[in-house]
């Protein structure tokens, strides 16, 4: 198997109330709840995943809800400030229309490289984008009662990183990552990879005055990357550490293998495995209806579960 980035893997971002975020992403915007469990690092957080039906990479969305009353974030340079999903030509009326029935903030839709796109915040503050994209989308929708397949969402088209210079980061993209720049409109640069055909894109704004961004409430706090297994993560890692860049050992994440490393424009990174996926835990039919804790956590199990607060 070649050694490729294949694209977007999840986006991990963070929420204030955990029961709104819960609600939001699953009930409004239609996505399936594929897994309930804490932050590994701080056990007294949720972290929520949402995706398709199985949780395919590249359609997964992924939440710390810290509670209310956290410092609201300020979206500027050195973070990724816009998520980007597929949606199928002609929904975007639907989706205004249902925006409306629930008081989301939303823009009249508009267009990007010959893409019509309506973008909206969530109830935190963070900023996404439906997007009916040029190239062909056959991956399979999560269905709800009120989202069908014909409007539902397919996963990532794109992520939006802003930089104050775009030079050190296209060169990860490029020369480590595989990617090409594919377009360009004025301070707004695509790239791409090959590799895959969806979830394949990421956009580069170069603002030289913005201000740095803070990471909080209503701001993505990581961006993961794809690769099939544990051999090509490794891969990589020897890669990035070779460039010159500071990266963290292999972490297992349960559902997948990690490994974080800080762009030289200041966003975090984070190449993950396909593997072992999300049923590792838990039945296909079952995703997202327990909660699930690492095995270092487990004797801890009612203390956590009394902490946290019910969602459904």
């Amino acid at each position: 198997m070649e050694n490729k980035i294949l694209g977007l893997h999840h986006i991990t971002a963070i929420a204030g109330d955990a029961k709104r975020n819960f609600n939001f992403y699953s009930n409004i915007l239609g996505l399936r709840f594929i897994k309930k469990t804490v932050n590994f690092d701080d056990p007294g957080t949720y972290h929520f995943y949402f995706g398709d039906e199985v949780g395919s990479a590249g359609t997964i969305l992924t939440f710390f809800p810290w509670g209310e009353g956290i410092q609201q974030g300020r979206k500027g340079s050195g973070m990724a400030t816009e998520i980007g999903y597929s949606v199928p030509k002609g929904s975007l009326d639907f989706w205004q229309q249902r925006f409306e029935k629930y008081n989301v903030i939303y823009n009249k839709p508009a267009e990007k490289f010959g893409e019509k796109y309506l973008t909206f915040l969530d109830p935190d503050g963070l900023k996404l984008e439906l997007i009916e994209s040029k190239t062909e989308d056959n991956r399979k929708s999560w269905e709800t009662e009120e989202v069908k397949a014909a409007v539902a969402t397919k996963g990532f088209h794109n992520i939006t990183l802003t930089l104050n210079n775009i030079k050190p980061t296209a060169a990860i993209l490029t020369e480590i990552f595989g990617y090409k720049l594919i377009d360009q409109d004025v301070n707004r640069y695509r790239y791409a990879t090959d590799a895959v055909e969806n979830a394949a894109i990421v956009d580069l704004v170069e603002l030289a005055d913005e201000k740095r961004g803070h990471v909080a409430n209503g701001s993505v706090h990581h961006v993961a990357f794809r690769v099939a297994n544990d051999e090509i993560l490794m891969h990589f890692r020897e890669k990035i550490e070779e460039y010159g860049l500071s990266i963290t050992p292999q972490i297992d994440r349960n559902y997948f293998h990690s490994l974080y490393f800080r762009e030289p424009g200041g966003v975090l990174f984070e190449i993950a495995t396909e593997n072992p996926g999300f049923t590792v835990d838990e039945s296909l039919e079952e995703l997202g209806k327990n909660l699930k804790l690492p095995a270092q956590y487990e004797s801890d199990r009612a203390a956590i579960e009394a902490h946290l607060v019910k969602i459904n």
